[in-house]
Order: structure tokens, then C-alpha cells, then sequence
């Protein structure tokens, strides 16, 4: 074996090593749900006590399609009428500011306290509305929802009692989807996300280590958030950042896991490619930003270890990346040298990656409730969407560890509940790269292992790589396809840089 076989070698298995290591943070990550499980959290007794005055916060961009349904459903949660305020947040540069503003005078003539707050400077984004609206909010409580969720009636019902203890700082409720059921990418996405809040956020949270706010359907405590040092703008991801800060001043946060908050998630692969591509970004800089704080904390080493494998999880894609095009040359390198049959140096990769995603996965479907056998169907696409995925988070985890500044594009809403519902003559649509194109490449690539793997009966490999194959076909060309009905750069995006 020549030298530039045995470096290929080497390098292929490290990088199963490393990935390995974030694959068998899941594992973890369930034993910890299970062990903690019936942990839930209780509220403290607060008989006689007055309610504190709660402020909902709801930013918008460019939400002309979903903006009144928000608005709608915010101002139908029961709490007294005094002791609540509600201020829409509107940076909108579209008809958004006309919509927004007719249906908070609606509201108003109804007896609502809610506000219309229009920023024409959208210093700071999100973050810079936020901490905007917080100067001039009268709120003990604050919540906030994002243009896409329908919060239900009792939202604070279930979630304001927490507060009576006055250690904690933020209360986040379980994200739930509308239109799961709309298509494979959509039913994909309901079961990535339900992995994140119904095993690792429980895990987190009832274990004791650092979780965070998801950005949106959550309450915080102002003086939390003010003692952290208030809204941040210097990461994609302020609420991940914020979240941080603030358990490093002592709050602690609560997630209530039976408590639903539904949402949209997005029909069209470009405008999913953007959020994906905006948190996991976020993580990066957050991690830079906040890691080296955390890890010279007096913090016990269970928080500090969860915490760095919770920021850096990310760095993971880069490893998929560059072990997605050296895996069919070192399959082939092997197969030369009659050594392709040895797959126990292949077995720590598959236990601790492939296997512990299928359980992960399957283990959130399972608790998540009613359906979840149906959902299981869906597992390979879920497989298959994450290493389609590589290409696109590996860049957002690159610009982030060299410092790459790039602007602030929020997801599209379009307000699609149900099959039959359609959107691609909206006018909000997924910014459009030339990444589809690597993808398919990459996809490209996996097709001629597959024949060779066939070729040589390596019967084992071949359903591997077609993982691999569909995963990277199955994003690119739906990229491409989705996005040539964009005639060019839409109203979704941004011009201001985030670092």
C-alpha cells in the first residue's frame, strides 16, 4: 500500500472517530431522557398571589401571509386584559406594515392593549426589535412568538406559575408542527425537530444542564434577560446566545415538554437550507463567542462537557463533508488490497453514528405521542435529509470559525397548513446558491460507488452509500428545481452583516 492510500486511510478513520464522538452524544442524550423522564417539572404554589403583567412580543419580516392569523391567536390568549400587553414588532418593508396595522386597530377597538411598533432603521434584526420593544414594555414577563405559530389559548395558563419561583429566568414550550403531514420534506423536518425538543431538550433541562430558548414560544423573565446583558446582535443565533449568557448568571430555565406551541415549518428546500444555514452558523459564532467564558466557569464538568458538545455539534457536518468524498475512494482502496471485507474497523462508526441516529430518532417518535409508528416509515428520509444537509451547514460551520460575516435572512412563512395548500406563486421564497450544484455532484459521486459496490458484491456497503447517493440528489435537485422559479434575489432578504 503506498503511502497516499495509508494517509487516506488514516484520515477516513478519523474522521469516523470524530464523528462518532457527536453520534454517540446521543446515546447519551437518551439515557438521560429515560433516566429523568418522569422529572417533570412543577410549579411552585402561589395561592393569592397577583399576576405579574406579561408583554408578548411578535417580530415580523415581510409576513404578509401570516401576520393576521398571528395576531389572531396571540390576542385570544386568556389572561387578564390588565395585566397584558401586546406589541407587534414590525420591520417589514412589504404591504406587511398596512396588514399588521388594520388587524392591531381591529384588535384595539376590542379592548386589546396591543401596540403597532414599525422600524424603518432594522439595526440588529430580530435582536435590535426585541431589545427595542423591551425599553418601552411594561412587563415583568416577556414573551415572544415568531410570525409562523398559533399559540393556543392557555399558553400562559400553563406557563406564568413557573414564575413564582424566583430562580427562573425563561419557561420554553415544545414547538409542534401544522403541516407535518404536507410532504416528505415536511414530515423529515417534524422529526428532526422533534428529536431536538422531546429528547435532548428534556434531557438537558431535567438533568440539570444548560438548554435554550428556541427563539419563539417562550416566556422570559425581563430582569433575566437584563442581568444577561439584553439582546445581542453579534450572532445569527441571539436566543441560543441570550440563553447562555444568562444560565452563566445563575437563572435557571424550565421546558415544558407536554406543552404544544404549533408551527409551520418550511415547504420549500431553499427556505429550510436558509434556517438550517442560519443556526447552525449561530452555534458556531455562539460557541466562539461563549465557550471559553463557560469552560473557565466554576461550572461542574457535566454542564461544561454537555455544553461544548452541544455548540460545536455542528463541526460535524464539516467531518461529513470531507468523509462523503473520501469514502468511495477508500472503499476502493480497500477492495485493491483485499481488505474491504474487514468491517469491524467500520462497526464504531456504524453503532455510534448510523445506529444511534436510526434509535434517537425512533425513540422521539415513540414519546412524542399518537402516530408515531406511521412516522417511523419516515426514518430513511430523515437519514437521507441530514447527509444531504452536509454541504450546506459544513459552509455556515466554516464562515463561522473564520469569522465570515454575512447577513441575517429570516425563514419565509407562507402560511401552508395542509396538503393542497399552494405556494410557489408566493412571493417569498429560499435564497438561491450555487451549493445544489455540489450537491448533485456529491450525489453524482455516490452513484458510481453504488455500481462499484454492486460490481464487487460489497452487498453490506450498498445500502450505506445509497444513503448517501438519494440524501445528496434528493436536496440538490430539489434545490435547483424549487429555486428556478425565482426570477432573483427576493424580499426575504437582508442587507445589514451579523458577524
Amino acid at each position: 500500500m503506498s503511502v497516499a492510500e495509508t494517509a487516506l486511510l488514516a484520515a477516513y478513520f478519523a474522521l469516523l472517530l470524530g464523528l462518532s464522538f457527536y453520534g454517540v452524544h446521543r446515546y447519551q442524550m437518551a439515557w438521560l431522557y429515560y433516566r429523568h423522564k418522569r422529572d417533570a417539572p412543577q410549579p411552585p404554589a402561589r395561592a393569592g398571589e397577583v399576576l405579574p403583567v406579561v408583554t408578548i412580543q411578535l417580530p415580523v419580516f415581510n409576513e404578509r401571509y401570516v401576520v393576521t392569523r398571528l395576531i389572531d391567536h396571540v390576542c385570544r390568549i386568556r389572561y387578564p386584559r390588565e395585566r397584558l400587553e401586546i406589541q407587534v414588532l414590525d420591520d417589514s418593508t412589504d404591504d406587511t406594515v398596512e396588514i399588521a396595522r388594520a388587524a392591531v386597530a381591529a384588535w384595539r377597538a376590542r379592548g386589546v392593549d396591543i401596540v403597532h411598533v414599525h422600524r424603518e432603521d432594522r439595526t440588529g434584526f430580530k435582536a435590535g426589535a426585541l431589545q427595542g420593544g423591551m425599553q418601552v414594555a411594561r412587563g415583568e414577563l416577556i414573551a415572544v412568538f415568531d410570525a409562523d405559530f398559533v399559540p393556543s389559548e392557555d399558553f400562559l395558563e400553563k406557563i406564568v406559575p413557573h414564575f413564582a419561583d424566583g430562580g427562573v429566568g425563561m419557561v420554553q414550550a415544545r414547538w409542534d408542527h401544522i403541516n407535518r403531514d404536507y410532504s416528505l420534506l415536511t414530515q423529515a423536518q417534524s422529526i428532526l425537530l422533534d428529536g431536538h425538543f422531546v429528547i435532548e431538550h428534556t434531557a438537558r433541562n431535567r438533568s440539570g444542564r444548560f438548554f435554550n430558548f428556541n427563539g419563539t414560544a417562550g416566556v422570559w423573565r425581563r430582569r433575566c434577560i437584563e442581568e444577561a446583558g439584553g439582546w445581542e446582535h453579534d450572532t445569527l443565533t441571539e436566543d441560543l446566545d441570550l440563553s447562555y449568557r444568562a444560565q452563566l448568571k445563575g437563572w435557571r430555565f424550565v421546558f415544558l415538554k407536554d406543552l404544544l406551541s404549533p408551527a409551520e415549518v418550511p415547504v420549500d428546500m431553499n427556505a429550510f437550507k436558509t434556517q438550517q444555514h442560519r443556526w447552525a452558523k449561530g452555534s458556531i459564532q455562539v460557541a466562539r463567542k461563549l465557550l471559553p467564558r463557560l469552560l473557565r466557569s466554576d461550572l461542574p464538568p457535566s454542564i461544561k462537557s454537555e455544553a461544548f458538545v452541544h455548540l460545536t455539534s455542528n463541526v460535524a457536518y464539516l467531518l461529513m463533508v470531507v468523509l462523503s468524498v473520501l469514502l468511495p475512494f477508500a472503499m476502493r482502496v480497500r477492495v485493491e488490497h483485499q481488505i474491504a471485507g474487514s468491517m469491524l474497523l467500520d462497526l464504531p462508526f456504524f453503532l455510534g453514528a448510523t445506529v444511534s441516529v436510526c434509535s434517537f430518532y425512533l425513540m422521539s417518535q415513540r414519546e412524542a405521542g399518537a402516530g408515531w409508528r406511521q412516522r417511523l416509515l419516515y426514518l430513511p428520509v430523515v437519514l437521507a435529509l441530514g447527509i444531504g444537509l452536509a454541504v450546506n451547514n459544513a459552509k455556515a460551520t466554516l464562515e463561522a470559525l473564520l469569522g465570515h460575516q454575512s447577513p441575517f435572512v429570516r425563514t419565509p412563512k407562507l402560511a401552508i397548513e395542509r396538503k393542497g395548500d399552494g405556494w410557489k406563486k408566493k412571493v417569498y421564497r429560499g435564497r438561491r446558491s450555487l451549493l445544489p450544484l455540489v450537491e448533485v455532484a456529491l450525489g453524482l459521486h455516490y452513484t458510481g460507488a453504488v455500481v462499484y459496490a454492486i460490481q464487487q458484491e460489497l452487498w453490506a456497503a450498498a445500502p450505506f452509500l445509497m444513503l448517501f447517493q438519494l440524501g445528496f440528489l434528493y436536496v440538490g435537485l430539489m434545490s435547483l428545481l424549487q429555486g428556478r422559479r425565482l426570477p432573483g434575489p427576493g424580499p426575504t432578504e437582508a442587507s445589514e452583516p451579523v458577524a
